[in-house]
């Protein structure tokens, strides 16, 4: 297994992310070869003190973009949606950025 921080690479904030948190639901952009469960040993480990209820994960395909005669694609991106138990204590870094936007 590979460590914690080599699975989950950075935090997705959009609008619809935001919205989300107030059901403790928070969106990461993870590996693509991380599967749930390493997902979920990952978010505990770096966040200590959260309990994660359930892992939904996404993958979107690269799209292929042309400029001239050159074309190429866009990376490849998994996504996973973390949703923590209602007992467990909120992600201190999303709830920093949710007071900002409000």
């Amino acid at each position: 297994m590979s460590k914690a921080y080599d699975i989950i690479k950075k935090p997705v904030l959009t609008e619809k992310s935001y919205d989300a948190m107030a059901d403790k639901k928070y969106t990461f952009e993870v590996a693509i070869g991380a599967n749930k469960t390493e997902i979920k040993a990952a978010i505990e480990e770096i966040f200590e003190g959260v309990k994660v209820e359930s892992v939904n994960t996404m993958r979107t395909i690269g799209k292929v973009k042309r400029q001239g005669r050159t074309q190429g694609r866009t990376p490849e991106v998994k996504k996973a949606i973390v949703t923590l138990k209602k007992d467990s204590k909120g992600i201190p870094f999303f709830e920093g950025m949710a007071e900002e936007e409000a």
